[in-house]
């Protein structure tokens, strides 16, 4: 993967530490929406959701040499295997907060797949695993997060689309004529500014507010792995690691997919430094220890990578501030309370910008590594990749199920867009260039 160093600022307290607050605060809110939904869909812990998102960003940067600036979320890519095996242990006679401790754990060996990966890479060098990884599958990938994310964008927008035109039309003005730090942050304002006219036109219910305490605990012993050691059920046990675990195949080509649209859009290698073994082995421990507390698995969070793309700055410590925030705020459900109270359009309103800022990226991949779009074989690997994708995403099904096992789009694109790249005759027809200027041949 070729990548074009990008302008950008890679120290933001250089802009004065108020400003690197609120930078941080900017990138809280960019997760917060997708981060939290996950719990609500699958019935597991918000407050502990926004502690290991906290904690697995914080192990993830110190894993990866603190040079990346990623933000670890809440995975959509399990939402079939919790779902699935809570539908399974209800039907055996269990309660659902148990069945979903069974889960967590399948979850848990699910991130030490991440490990085995990063140890083929470090074994056998990054160039040869990057082989099956060439522009003409990452780009088409990327831009597939994108569009696959949209469709969530779209129906909270359509929930109250003058809530999601002014957090739209907010973000556009402060980016695009907005002077020093109304400038870089445009997706904090789009946010306040549309929850501020929610509340104004009423459509904000702050009476549950009352009723939350201000500090609690994250999470409780029932809804940790502990729980399933109190009766262990042993078939149920390795049924739900068969099913759950090789979900991991899609999180890790998501994975890949994010560290190449993060690298694009700060004009860094992150695949070769700090090394994608290390970000696998971040995103990994991230994702197990994230399970033995009840929380979500964690991704890499495309979010996070469109306000990078928005604003600029590229300095992974702001990331950190947002993860020391989200872990402070876990302990607060007062808080957590008046979040969940976003209405649905702001959040869909700034997300549209993301997720279209994410499948912007991907596009500018395929420009700049010069993809060469007349050959037939390239036409045939990106087609597939975003047509799989985008159709299994908005069937019947939303996912391809082989057995117990459910496939997200993006995980069956992936796998069918670099099968394809590997098997297709002839070259990649593509003339890249170097950072230099230079061009050289394709592979």
């Amino acid at each position: 993967m070729q990548i074009t160093p990008k302008e950008g600022i890679t120290d933001a307290r250089q802009l004065g530490y108020p400003k690197y607050a609120v930078l941080g605060i900017q990138h809280l809110f960019a997760m917060f929406g997708a981060t939290v939904l996950v719990p609500v869909l699958t019935g597991l812990s918000v407050s502990s959701t926004l502690l290991f998102a906290g904690i697995g960003t914080l192990v993830f940067h110190c894993v990866s040499k603190f040079k990346v600036p990623a933000f670890l979320g809440s995975s959509f890519a399990f939402l079939g295997g919790y779902l699935s095996v809570k539908t399974l242990g209800v039907e055996q006679g269990m309660n659902e907060t148990l069945a979903l401790d069974y889960a967590c754990v399948g979850v848990f060996f699910a991130g030490l797949c991440y490990f085995v990966m990063a140890g083929l890479i470090k074994s056998f060098g990054i160039e040869k695993i990057l082989h099956y990884f060439p522009p003409v599958v990452t780009g088409p990938m990327i831009i597939a997060i994108g569009l696959v994310l949209s469709g969530s964008a779209i129906q909270n927008c359509t929930t109250n689309w003058l809530l999601a035109i002014v957090a739209i039309v907010t973000v556009i003005c402060t980016s695009v004529y907005g002077k020093g730090i109304i400038k870089i942050i445009p997706i904090l304002l789009g946010v306040l500014v549309s929850y501020v006219l929610a509340a104004v036109m009423g459509e904000v219910d702050f009476a549950a507010l009352d009723d939350a305490a201000w500090i609690g605990l994250p999470f409780s012993r029932e809804q940790t792995v502990l729980a399933v050691m109190d009766n262990l059920d042993t078939s149920f046990l390795i049924s739900t690691i068969i099913a759950i675990v090789p979900i991991a195949v899609a999180t890790i080509m998501e994975h890949i997919g994010d560290m190449c649209a993060i690298s694009s859009t700060v004009g860094k290698d992150f695949l070769k430094e700090p090394g994608l073994h290390r970000t696998l082995m971040g995103d990994g421990l991230a994702t197990s220890l994230a399970s033995l507390f009840g929380a979500p698995a964690n991704t890499t969070y495309g979010e996070n990578t469109g306000v990078l793309n928005l604003t600029k700055v590229f300095d992974p410590a702001v990331i950190r501030l947002a993860a020391v925030l989200a872990i402070l705020l876990s302990f607060c459900p007062k808080f957590a309370c008046l979040i969940g109270l976003m209405p649905a359009a702001t959040i869909g309103g700034v997300s549209l910008i993301l997720y279209g800022m994410i499948s912007a990226v991907g596009v500018r991949n395929l420009v700049e590594d010069g993809v060469d779009f007349n050959s037939s074989r390239n036409v045939f690997v990106a087609a597939l990749i975003l047509v799989i994708a985008i159709g299994v995403k908005y069937g019947a099904d939303d996912n391809v199920s082989v057995g117990p096992i459910h496939f997200s789009g993006l995980a069956l694109s992936a796998l069918v867009g670099i099968i394809l790249n590997a098997i297709l005759p002839g070259k990649l027809g593509m003339k890249v260039k170097s950072v230099h200027g230079k061009e050289k041949p394709g592979n």
